[in-house]
């Protein structure tokens, strides 16, 4: 009788302990990411531009959304394009002008390639 109840226990505790796993796992996240964003509160305080010692000044923050919907206006997949050139801009704080080339103008985002060893950035 015993070795039935044992039998019966296992996957029960198995699916319990992957879950104390995946929300131990999901707050973990949640405070890194609320560390991350006190931290650069602690910066944005008027008149001080510094920012820790030893680190450079933060570039430009750009609004990826706008620029990436601009760059992809002309394009037949806009969904794909703007998914793509979002995570680019995320990635590189920046987007060529235009809706096709000009990547000269961010070369970070002209060096972004897929598995397969294509431009990933459109």
């Amino acid at each position: 009788m015993n070795r039935f109840i044992s039998n019966n226990l296992i996957p029960g505790l198995i699916f319990l302990l992957c879950l104390v796993q995946i929300v131990a796992a999901g707050q973990l996240e949640y405070s890194t990411a609320n560390r991350n964003v006190n931290s650069s509160s602690l910066q944005d305080e008027p008149g001080d531009d510094t920012g820790p010692i030893g680190s450079s000044p933060p570039g430009p923050k750009i609004d990826c959304n706008f620029a990436c919907a601009r760059r992809c206006v002309m394009a037949s997949r806009q969904n794909l394009c703007i998914r793509a050139c979002g995570s680019c801009c995320l990635k590189c704080q920046c987007v060529p002008t235009g809706t096709f080339g000009n990547k000269e103008m961010c070369p970070c985002y002209a060096s972004i390639m897929t598995h397969g060893l294509k431009p990933k950035c459109p």
